[in-house]
């Protein structure tokens, strides 16, 4: 039996919502043994107060940075540094950020160049390089979208040029000569190529994004095996619907 991936945490505590730290450890569970967890931040700093309030209870590393300089953060070059060592020293296979605003995106490639899956967490505001660079990122606050009527948030879906692309492109990688396509390959396909994960959406399961979104047709077969298929792709390439 292959052992469980070892994980680092890295916490920027100025720019992360202490109360989602309990979300954050849950998913990081799916992948393996979180062995280092490290949070940085001015702890002389009431701001930081629910910070502290989580610290002994999961385990944390308080990392003491003073603000030595106005407009300066040291905080995140501390934080830099720490991951650069554990890379240069450390057996781990999974390196975990938990920021909202700052880009660490030199750094998070840097990682991926070692062979090291790079997750992310962070609210909405977190740089979008960033976002897109980790392995797989998740927001910790909540999609607005959540609150909108299903039929406003289908048609605002089917807008979402991005979303759309990315999807048609990772079941046109893996489709049949039929243009139907395995919903599991297409998501290890996504998985590969972004940082994309439909909970991001307000969706449990790969198969309730796909079912929102009417450009797109599901069926299933045996049973349990999902299928999709690109409606406008497929009907352009055919000249009808079928």
């Amino acid at each position: 039996m292959k052992d469980k991936d070892k994980i680092a945490v890295f916490i920027d505590a100025d720019n992360a919502p202490a109360k989602k730290i309990d979300k954050v450890l849950s998913e990081l569970a799916r992948y393996g043994v979180v062995n280092i967890r490290k949070a940085y931040g001015n702890w002389k700093n009431a701001n930081l107060k629910t910070w502290e309030d989580v610290l002994h209870e999961y385990a944390i590393q308080p990392i003491q940075q003073f603000d030595l300089t106005k407009g300066k953060n040291a905080t995140d070059m501390a934080l830099v540094i720490d991951v650069m060592d554990v890379l240069y020293t450390k057996d781990v296979d999974v390196i975990c950020l938990v920021s909202s605003d700052c880009d660490f995106t030199p750094l998070v490639t840097r990682a991926l160049a070692d062979g090291k899956t790079i997750i992310g967490f962070g609210e909405r505001k977190a740089p979008m390089p960033f976002v897109n660079s980790c392995s797989r990122f998740l927001f910790l606050d909540d999609d607005p979208s959540e609150d909108i009527p299903l039929p406003t948030a289908t048609k605002s879906l089917n807008k979402n040029t991005k979303l759309i692309s990315l999807l048609g492109q990772a079941i046109e990688a893996v489709e049949e000569d039929d243009g139907w396509a395995m919903l599991g390959p297409i998501g290890t396909h996504i998985s590969n190529h972004a940082s994309f994960d439909q909970r991001n959406y307000g969706f449990k399961k790969l198969s309730d994004l796909f079912a929102s979104i009417d450009l797109f047709d599901m069926k299933k077969t045996n049973g349990s095996v999902i299928w999709v298929k690109d409606k406008k792709r497929h009907k352009t390439a055919n000249g009808k619907g079928k």
